[in-house]
């Protein structure tokens, strides 16, 4: 058998627009250790819903960068201004929003600059021709800008998004072999995989709102109703800058994600490869020989699919044996922490990647 391995803001700038979404099961974002390898065949499953986009809305006023004390000024002289420090909370959560609407995405969204910011809006402005500074400086934000689309729009909780069940998943993977499947923790697990947040954006934007009630009235980042991309030609994962991009068959670039690509012990395997399956929702099939971290007296293991399986949503096998690209049921730290030798995305990245590629697809993994 082949193996693998693997508050509300201050103003909403423009208002939002009353949008009641389809479910999508994507997984949630849950700390734990570094992904697992996958070690055994992984089960083709139906594909995921899709959100449906929201209305039309007006276009939303820029927001202005904060004013900066005059030069010279005694960092310490004067206090922190909350009106300042909002508009930039605010100017970044755009920013990001467009840039993830432009295909460049930032990750998860929760409206603070790091590096996986950093690189997203790196490659926005290499595909626009901007100077490459990786900050959100004045002609970036003028680019982004001329998508007219509001920050944020609400959306009203469905039944699929508060029945659950929920439940506590442990880190053990002999405990998780147990359970029946790997679904959310929290209802907020869940919304933000749905609109690629950090639940604690979705808490801080919704603040005295209940996001387990049914028919609760919540806002939430716009990033559903974008163009769909056309199948990818070629997908090329840069170890150094952490990204996976996406091009057509003539190196235009399509998309970029950011993505954790290796460690020490299991480096990224530099070299041409190509795809050999796309298989969705898969089982895990732990064998604890394939990893180094393993916990003494781990045994083989089947670990259910479900949104907090180990290796996500998604697994893209690779012809380079026991590595493949896939999900992660701990999003915030994409790009972020070390691997074991797979490309990991988030799950909406991964799920996203894998309606674009398909066996045969050329993968080039560089420095």
């Amino acid at each position: 058998m082949k193996t693998y391995r693997l508050s509300l803001l201050a103003a909403l700038l423009g208002g939002a627009v009353s949008a009641t979404a389809q479910p999508v099961t994507n997984p949630a974002a849950q700390a734990q250790a570094p992904q697992q390898k996958p070690a055994a065949t992984l089960v083709r499953t139906p594909a995921q819903a899709s959100v449906q986009a929201p209305a039309p809305v007006p276009p939303q006023a820029a927001v202005q960068p904060p004013a900066m004390p005059p030069n010279g000024a005694p960092a310490a002289a004067a206090a922190p201004d909350p009106a300042a420090s909002q508009a930039e909370f605010e100017r970044m959560l755009r920013a990001q929003v467009l840039l993830d609407r432009a295909h460049f995405s930032p990750g998860e969204i929760d409206g603070a600059y790091g590096s996986n910011m950093r690189q997203a809006l790196s490659g926005f402005q290499k595909a626009r021709g901007l100077p490459v500074t990786g900050k959100l400086d004045d002609a970036t934000w003028n680019a982004l800008n001329t998508d007219p689309t509001p920050t944020l729009v609400n959306y009203t909780l469905a039944q699929s998004d508060v029945a659950g069940p929920f439940l506590k998943i442990p880190e053990d993977m002999m405990e998780k072999a147990k359970l029946p499947a790997l679904g959310y923790a929290t209802p907020a697990e869940g919304l933000g995989e749905k609109f690629h947040a950090s639940p604690a954006l979705l808490e801080k934007l919704n603040q005295g709102k209940n996001l387990g009630q049914l028919g609760e009235q919540i806002v939430v980042p716009n990033v559903v109703g974008t163009a769909p991309l056309p199948p990818a030609a070629r997908v090329v994962v840069h170890n150094d800058a952490r990204i996976l991009v996406l091009q057509d068959a003539n190196g235009n670039l399509l998309a970029q994600y950011p993505a954790s690509t290796g460690s020490e012990h299991d480096p990224l395997p530099i070299g041409n490869w190509s795809i050999e399956g796309v298989f969705r929702n898969p089982t895990y099939h732990y064998n604890p020989k394939l990893f180094w971290d393993a916990s003494p007296g781990d045994k083989k293991a089947t670990v259910p699919a479900g949104p907090n399986n180990p290796v996500g949503v998604a697994w893209i096998d690779l012809s380079k044996p026991h590595y493949g690209i896939h999900g992660t049921p701990v999003p915030g730290l994409v790009g972020k922490t070390e691997s074991h030798g797979c490309i990991r995305l988030t799950n909406w990245s991964a799920a996203e990647v894998a309606g674009l590629v398909q066996a045969g697809t050329e993968v080039v993994l560089a420095d």
